[in-house]
């Protein structure tokens, strides 16, 4: 059986913890502190496609926090499944919805925070298929 490459192609973004300036945004340890989620570049590598990712906002911090954001590590941008459908999940949202809070924290177990999931996936199926 042959095997077959896939090449994929990375994109540069502008790190959304720090905005893009390289420096810490809450000036945790010192206003010359680098960005954690860039070290310092204000730049990140995001393999295409991308979306904005659902978990933070596309603001790159964890919600409630002075973190850097779990599911897009501070970029702001997620990749996505070209053929991406909505997470049944979370309806988008990125957060966990079964939590009993009702602002959860929690990232949606089905598709990671980033609010979609790939069309072909069993999750989606559930929700495409008519039947059940």
């Amino acid at each position: 059986m042959a095997t077959r490459k896939i090449r994929l192609q990375q994109v540069e973004v502008d790190c959304a913890f720090c905005k893009g300036t390289g420096k810490d945004p809450f000036d945790l340890l010192s206003a010359k502190s680098g960005c954690q989620a860039c070290d310092g570049t204000g730049k990140q590598q995001v393999v295409a496609p991308v979306a904005k990712c659902a978990y933070c906002g596309g603001t790159g911090v964890h919600p409630h926090s002075r973190l850097v954001c779990l599911t897009c590590h501070g970029a702001g941008q997620v990749s996505v499944p070209e053929d991406a459908v909505r997470c049944p999940g979370c309806a988008g949202t990125g957060k966990e919805s079964r939590h009993i809070y009702t602002d959860s924290v929690l990232s949606c177990t089905v598709c990671g925070g980033k609010g979609v999931v790939d069309r072909n996936s069993e999750a989606a199926r559930k929700v495409l298929e008519p039947g059940d």
